[in-house]
């Protein structure tokens, strides 16, 4: 063999070495995450138990809220991902960015207006007076954290964005219904909630497609792109600063103020308005220098999706919080009173666990379904981004004030299909788009002339292709139907496996 193909055995040394540190990386990465989660359940274990020592129901408060955190880690892996994945999958910003906006924005959410969904999760499910034993209560909010978080875990781990909200509703119904019979749930709460669980992804679908055809008929198919963008981007973010100053002045300034719903739309009407004012000058010093095409117009998207994005994560925060926390503060209130109450205080304590695990869980195990969202479902640039934001934010935002604990999963999962179906509509029915298509296809790459069948052919397919994967859209709303019964009826066994150990 020659010399030069002969491989110095320090050489081969090194390779071996290279490669065993590449591998205890890639496992040292692997460990940290759950590490750095199972650091958190211990925190949370520790400060709870500090906080309510020599109470009544001391542990069963502490086991409460080490299962009420890691019920925040997983909405945190799952369900935050339908946030931010659309501006990731956009590219309007890097996906550590989004994480970091996402994490603060949760947190935000959930300490100032999260409040009203978590009474509706804790005592508007299961009656206080069906279940008025609070041993029997207990068992039956510990089983429905318990079974949520399973469930949520293992959605999770096989890469499906379903709902949390679904989850711990229908393990509140299955332990309800395992302790006291159906008597117990009061269905016509129950009604109302799974009524919003239809019309939200449908709403959000559906707003979503009407931003995008506005954007489309204003903006995109516009002679001057620039211009309209200037006139119009504007006014879209004076939208977003509206609603969102509306929602903020009616539940996060209610505990210093009384503000009712007409001086809060008047605070929406007068930030939106100073939000345009400030808004018009920073697009137009944008806009200069731009060629007058859609790539240009990504660029001027790019502020108000980070915002929406923000926006939609303070919405979840305020709305989903409920979930993680809303039986931990029945369990904490039945524990130390020693009876089942109507009515449930949250202390801030209980609050904070769902607040930051939430960011937590997002941060270390959000990439994998931020992806999935944001890229795998169907094609978004920042414009069809910015449309599945803010519908998705308007739609959370709504519910969260009515109190109903809707799926935020489904509203902007519903809103990314709604732009996606959106798309295939109009491609199919455009005329300016057909001929736009059959424009391109004049020439082919040698600069000749290609048939019109060919042309013609290449129209038509436009029309038919499916910007919306099928299998995704089947597998999704699969993971959506089967989520409440499963979660019912784990809650259900895990409620008589309490019952029978601890009884």
């Amino acid at each position: 063999m020659p010399e030069s193909l002969r491989k110095p055995t320090l050489d081969k040394d090194l390779d071996k070495l290279t490669t065993m540190e590449m591998a205890a990386e890639s496992v040292s990465q692997r460990v940290v995450a759950p590490g750095l989660a199972i650091l958190f359940v211990v925190i949370c274990a520790i400060v709870s138990g500090a906080l309510v020592t020599g109470h009544q129901g001391a542990v069963v408060i502490v086991a409460a809220a080490v299962v009420g955190a890691y019920m925040a880690l997983n909405i945190g892996a799952n369900d935050v991902a339908n946030n931010v994945g659309p501006a990731v999958g956009a590219r309007a910003m890097k996906l550590g960015t989004a994480l970091v906006i996402a994490a603060i924005f949760e947190s935000a959410g959930a300490l100032i207006a999260g409040g009203d969904v978590i009474g509706t999760i804790s005592k508007g499910i299961i009656s206080p007076e069906a279940v008025n034993t609070p041993e029997v209560f207990i068992s039956a909010m510990l089983a429905a954290l318990v079974s949520s978080a399973l469930w949520i875990h293992l959605a999770t781990w096989l890469k499906a964005p379903v709902s949390t909200t679904h989850s711990i509703v229908g393990g509140v119904m299955g332990s309800g219904i395992a302790a006291a019979g159906i008597s117990a749930v009061q269905w016509t709460t129950m009604g109302s909630i799974a009524l919003s669980w239809v019309i939200s992804p449908l709403l959000g679908g559906v707003i979503a497609a009407a931003f995008l055809a506005f954007i489309k008929t204003a903006i995109i198919y516009r002679e001057d792109k620039i211009s309209a963008a200037v006139r119009w981007v504007p006014v879209l973010i004076a939208v977003m600063t509206g609603a969102f100053s509306a929602y903020l002045a009616i539940k996060g300034l209610k505990s210093l103020v009384e503000i009712t719903l007409t001086l809060a739309l008047v605070i929406g009407l007068g930030t939106g308005v100073l939000a345009w004012i400030i808004s018009r000058p920073l697009i137009r010093r944008q806009a200069r220098g731009l060629e007058n095409r859609n790539q240009s117009l990504r660029k001027l998207f790019a502020l108000p999706l980070v915002f929406s994005a923000a926006l939609l994560s303070f919405a979840h925060g305020a709305n989903d919080v409920a979930n993680a926390v809303g039986p931990l503060a029945a369990i904490v209130h039945t524990a130390e009173l020693g009876e089942v109450a109507s009515k449930v205080s949250i202390p801030l304590w209980v609050m904070a666990v769902g607040a930051f695990g939430i960011s937590l869980g997002l941060v270390l195990f959000g990439p994998r379904l931020i992806k999935l969202v944001g890229n795998e479902i169907t094609k978004l640039n920042p414009m069809r981004a910015y449309c599945v934001a803010l519908s998705a934010a308007l739609t959370v935002i709504a519910a969260s004030a009515l109190g109903l604990p809707v799926s935020s999963t489904h509203i902007a999962v519903g809103a990314v299909f709604g732009v996606g179906f959106f798309r295939e509509w109009y491609t199919a029915r455009s005329q300016r788009r057909a001929d736009y298509v059959a424009m391109r296809s004049e020439t082919n790459g040698n600069g000749s002339t290609p048939k019109t069948t060919s042309k013609r052919a290449s129209a038509d397919d436009q029309r038919r292709r499916f910007l919306v994967r099928r299998a995704h859209f089947l597998t999704i709303v699969a993971a959506w139907l089967i989520t409440v019964p499963a979660a019912a009826i784990l809650s259900g066994v895990l409620f008589a496996v309490f019952r029978a150990v601890f009884s």
